[in-house]
């Protein structure tokens, strides 16, 4: 039996390689931000799916907001949900542990027993340098499956079922298990944390008779069961609804004892979505990077409804949709980069994603901020969830424009969190916010009344485009042309005296910015970068400014926010703020300059190793301005489609953009030499734009960039500028 146990060990290695030769699973390197400040999930899921079924760390800070970091080694459990690239943690619900004994609460493990692909995870536990057991973890969309190998010494399986077990804020309110046949095991955990009232009904199948013995009034249990010498398998369903929807689920996704199978529709799964863009490159460390950051804006928004339709609202209650639901709406981050993607690559999904956004509007009374299984945190600043709607108005998606708009308009138009400062003031005065923050809000609250002007002006509402259009100048109240920086200012509108203002401080949630100081927020404003322009003065002003971020250094003092990372000079790109800053050298006929910084970043803030990336994960932020940056394009603009062209890092990058078309960039003489466009054609024309729209993209073809080793005037004159 023991040769049996040691030859598991062998196929469970070989199973990490599925992928066939033309698979793109296997440049993907899950590890990739699993250390420094990356806080990204490592484990087994499907693109989009509910579960995240993975390895569970204690919480030791700041740096395991996902429930792991590769500088750990104490497993506490393998959790079905987990969050990738948050500044805060939660969920870790509904785990098991494999174990030895009945009292043992943590396992020893090494990052040498871990293997980890797509759609799979396993990991060889031992006790005192032995193995005792083989875990290998795969999932569905709704359901997680287990496959665990035990020695054969191991009379006797143990398994803690802690449903007091969460991640980061999370911590039960309510749990229950009951064993229902001596097969099935099902329960239910409502936690507050993050998401205020988070609902997990499960249901859990094992495929040998179990026993569970309850301990601490339900919140733990002990589930044993006979060593047959056979591996044990463990089916597990979720659903915010109930226990029934769980098992549903569980039927529906994996009704079978396939482990391999299920192990193979997920490599399946995300090959299908990986394969949406094919690259061409020599370097094969920058493929790995560019798969593993397209894998990595595919963890969410996860899908929130059961295979019946059924979700848990915003209100609490259990509502039956027609339409896909989603969940985990990082938009703060997202709406920058993660989202404009998707309308390239996942066009199929926005249609849901709209429906999403505007039943959540109905249910809560106002769009989603930061949602989180079915709850609204309210995280971060602005409207971020009005720029994502408006942007798929615009595009032409299948949603209600009308609809969109008075979602967008009665959520703009709310008293609370410093909107109704801006009614009064046409800013948010810093004397009368108690929360702080005002200068972020306010640049953040300005570009999505500009999104919400653009949809009132293509479905015809000229009150509401006239009354948006002038709330979102508002950023002007903001620019100090003494010190030309973005600062605060007081409700008699005098900006905060000189002496307390140091453009390089930062103080986390505790000054007039957000996550940022006053020469990163000073570029916050999108969706009116000629508007800002004209506040410096000059084209000649706002470029001696803008060039300025990229140099200058300082002290950002000892409560700096720790998001504030991946410095270049002052641009920090490892937080979301900056991330359309280098693009705007395109709009004042710089466009090298755009160019020269790309590179800068793709090449030194972008790595295949665990602390590969400058800052968090933010939910596919991160990684969607790598996948867009690396092919040659970038929405500035928060929303209608105008992407900006900069500096492709591959010599070609086919994007499917749907309906049987695809979009090439081509990069004609492309190397780390060569980063400057000379020239360009569209499907063979002359092309002297510096940006592209959306039409063009998705109506397919292919743009051509000559590339060459000096600064040319392609993209320089006025009228070839966004």
């Amino acid at each position: 039996m023991k040769r049996i146990f040691l030859t598991l060990i062998v196929l469970m290695g070989c199973l990490t390689g599925f992928a066939s030769d033309n698979s793109f699973t296997q440049y993907v390197n899950p590890r990739i931000g699993t250390g420094g400040h990356g806080h990204v999930f490592l484990g087994a899921n499907v693109p989009f799916g509910y579960v995240q079924l993975g390895p569970t760390e204690h919480t030791r800070g700041w740096d395991w907001c996902s429930g792991y970091h590769d500088s750990d080694s104490v497993l506490i459990g393998f959790g079905h949900q987990h969050l990738s690239g948050t500044g805060i943690g939660d969920l870790g619900d509904i785990a098991l542990l494999p174990v030895t004994s009945k009292d043992q609460q943590e396992v020893v493990f090494s990052h040498h027993d871990e293997q980890v692909r797509p759609g799979y995870y396993a990991v060889t536990l031992r006790q005192n340098g032995v193995p005792y057991v083989n875990v290998e973890l795969t999932a569905t969309q709704r359901t997680g499956m287990h496959r665990y190998t035990f020695a054969p010494e191991q009379e006797t399986m143990h398994f803690i079922l802690d449903l007091s077990q969460g991640i980061g804020w999370d911590s039960p309110k309510k749990v229950m298990m009951q064993q229902l046949t001596p097969r099935i095991i099902t329960g239910m955990r409502i936690s507050k944390g993050w998401a205020r009232n988070q609902t997990d009904y499960f249901a859990m199948e094992f495929s040998q008779d179990v026993t569970l013995e309850k301990l601490r009034k339900d919140t733990t249990g002990i589930i044993s069961t006979k060593n047959t010498g056979q591996p044990l398998l463990v089916k597990v369903g979720l659903s915010a609804v109930n226990s029934k929807n769980a098992m549903a689920n569980l039927v529906a996704e994996n009704p079978d004892w396939d482990f391999n199978t299920i192990v193979k529709n997920a490599d399946e799964s995300w090959n299908k979505e990986l394969s949406k863009i094919l690259i061409s490159t020599d370097n094969e460390d920058d493929r790995t990077v560019f798969y593993t950051a397209l894998y990595h804006t595919m963890v969410a928004p996860s899908v929130f409804c059961d295979v019946n339709g059924e979700y848990r609202g915003a209100d609490g209650k259990v509502h039956k949709g027609d339409f896909t639901n989603y969940t985990t709406l990082s938009l703060w981050d997202t709406y920058r980069a993660a989202h404009p993607l998707m309308t390239l690559i996942h066009r199929e999904k926005q249609a849901d994603i709209a429906q999403t956004f505007l039943h959540i509007y109905e249910q809560q009374g106002k769009l989603p901020v930061w949602h989180l299984m079915g709850n609204e945190t309210d995280c971060m600043v602005g409207n971020p969830g009005v720029p994502v709607l408006a942007d798929l108005v615009l595009k032409g998606f299948d949603v209600d424009g009308k609809a969109a708009l008075d979602a967008m308009v009665g959520s703009a138009m709310l008293d609370e969190r410093s909107m109704g400062l801006i009614k009064q003031y046409g800013y948010i005065p810093y004397d009368l916010e108690p929360d702080k923050e005002t200068v972020a809000k306010g640049l953040e609250y300005a570009l999505a009344d500009w999104c919400i002007a653009q949809v009132a002006q293509k479905v015809g509402d000229q009150e509401s485009y006239n009354y948006f259009i002038d709330r979102s100048k508002s950023y002007r109240h903001y620019f100090d042309k003494k010190t030309r920086f973005m600062r605060g200012k007081d409700s008699k509108g005098n900006f905060r005296n000189l002496a307390e203002f140091d453009p390089l401080s930062t103080k986390h949630r505790n000054d007039d910015y957000c996550e940022g100081n006053a020469w990163q927020y000073t570029w916050l404003v999108p969706h009116d970068v000629h508007g800002l322009v004209k506040l410096f003065g000059s084209d000649k002003s706002f470029i001696a400014k803008l060039d300025s971020l990229f140099v200058i250094e300082g002290d950002l003092g000892d409560e700096a926010s720790p998001d504030v990372t991946g410095l270049i000079g002052q641009y920090a790109h490892g937080n979301e703020p900056s991330h359309h800053i280098i693009y705007m050298y395109n709009y004042v006929g710089q466009p090298w300059k755009t160019a020269r910084l790309i590179r800068q970043v793709l090449h030194e803030q972008y790595r295949n190793n665990q602390d590969g990336l400058s800052g968090n994960e933010d939910v596919g932020q991160m990684s969607a301005w790598y996948v867009l940056s690396s092919i040659g394009l970038y929405q500035e603009e928060p929303a209608g489609g105008k992407y900006i062209i900069g500096s492709p890092l591959f010599n070609e990058a086919t994007l499917n953009v749907g309906d049987g078309k695809t979009f090439t960039v081509r990069a004609i003489n492309n190397s780390d030499e060569n980063i400057y466009v000379q020239s360009a054609t569209l499907n063979g024309e002359q092309f002297e734009k510096s940006y592209i729209d959306y039409s063009d993209i998705i109506s397919g073809g292919t743009l051509e960039l000559v590339m060459g080793p000096e600064p040319s005037k392609w993209g320089s004159v006025s009228k070839y500028r966004p």
